[in-house]
């Protein structure tokens, strides 16, 4: 292989080798929103306003483990999404009738 051929790759340029940026560096950058410019304070609240992830809970519900018979958990399953809630009030309208 001919070290000086025109068909060797360029050697790989590690990315850390970039000069670091500074602050006039940042100074001369733009605030875009889409296609048009904002200020920095625009621009920042309208990535506080952001919603991503999951939706925050309404803290009043637990996760736990607990074991159904397979019988019992393939018939609320069989009736659709939301199978969980259904068994949430099925288990409440229990607790209501058999309470002291």
């Amino acid at each position: 292989m001919n070290a000086k051929g025109k068909n060797i790759p360029a050697g790989w340029v590690d990315p850390d080798d970039a000069p670091e940026l500074t602050d006039e560096d940042f100074a001369r950058g733009r605030w875009m929103i889409g296609e048009q410019e904002v200020t920095r304070e625009e621009a920042q609240s309208a990535v506080r306003n952001l919603l991503r992830g999951r939706p925050a809970g309404t803290a009043t519900k637990t996760s736990t483990t607990i074991r159904f018979d397979n019988d019992v958990l393939a018939a609320f399953k069989a009736t659709g999404k939301g199978w969980q809630s259904r068994m949430n009030s099925a288990l409440r309208d229990w607790l209501k009738e058999n309470s002291p």
